[in-house]
């Protein structure tokens, strides 16, 4: 039905469409019976509103401002598009008991040295995360990680593979509590330069396994676009 009126499906995410009319673009991004459109041409957004609308049973609430979790603010003063979770964070806090919590510092140290063996000694507790579901926490990070922030993804990566041994848990949780209105912005440019930055830390917290850790991160306008986290399958033998 949306191919009818000229939209066209991405290739890479099946539930991003486009449309273009000679300069003028419209995107339909769709999440079940949730659509979000945007374009750089106010007719041709009414015109593919006025087309859903008469095609589907559906409501128009206006100009974006929560979506899925995701908050979204602009300034349009000064070129700025902001995504941030704040709300979800403070539900995800008060789900493990920790809406109170201390303020954390960091994800993750780097003398937090994690294995599958449940008798290996660490200098976290174990015992502190003990009545916090770990798999049920590392599901509503993954959440946050994927679309709002980046500096979560190396942790909840981590701690995914190490649910038997989730020392690092709670500090994740006590971060949040101090970075939830953390944002990513993006913000309005002359020329679009897309920059990618990537590291490894070289088999830095697993004393079983020798494989390292490698991640990237790709900027764009400002603010982050593109974010991984992945344990190799081969182990290096040095730093080229």
């Amino acid at each position: 039905m949306i191919s009818s009126f000229s939209f066209s499906e991405n290739i890479v995410d099946e539930c991003v469409y486009v449309k273009t009319v000679g300069n003028n673009f419209i995107f339909l991004i769709l999440y079940v019976n949730d659509i979000l459109l945007t374009s750089n041409n106010i007719r041709l957004l009414k015109n593919s509103k006025t087309f859903l609308s008469s095609n589907f049973d559906m409501k128009d609430l206006g100009e974006a401002s929560y979506v899925l979790g995701i908050e979204i603010y602009r300034d349009r003063a000064h070129g700025l598009l902001v995504l941030y979770q704040q709300n979800y964070i403070l539900k995800v806090l008060k789900q493990f008991r920790m809406e109170t919590c201390a303020f954390g510092e960091a994800r993750m140290f780097k003398r937090d040295k994690l294995s599958k063996n449940k008798n290996f000694k660490n200098r976290g507790k174990n015992s502190d995360m003990d009545s916090k579901p770990c798999a049920r926490l590392i599901g509503s990070l993954m959440y946050t990680q994927v679309y709002i922030r980046p500096d979560l993804v190396f942790s909840v990566n981590i701690l995914s593979r190490f649910q038997s041994n989730p020392i690092v848990g709670k500090k994740v949780l006590r971060y949040l509590q101090k970075t939830k209105s953390h944002m990513l912005v993006y913000r309005h440019v002359k020329e679009l330069k897309l920059v990618g930055y990537t590291d490894s830390d070289f088999a830095g917290h697993y004393p079983d396994s020798k494989k390292s850790t490698s991640g990237y991160v790709f900027m764009l306008v400002g603010g982050a676009v593109a974010w991984k986290t992945m344990k190799r399958s081969l182990i290096s033998i040095s730093t080229m």
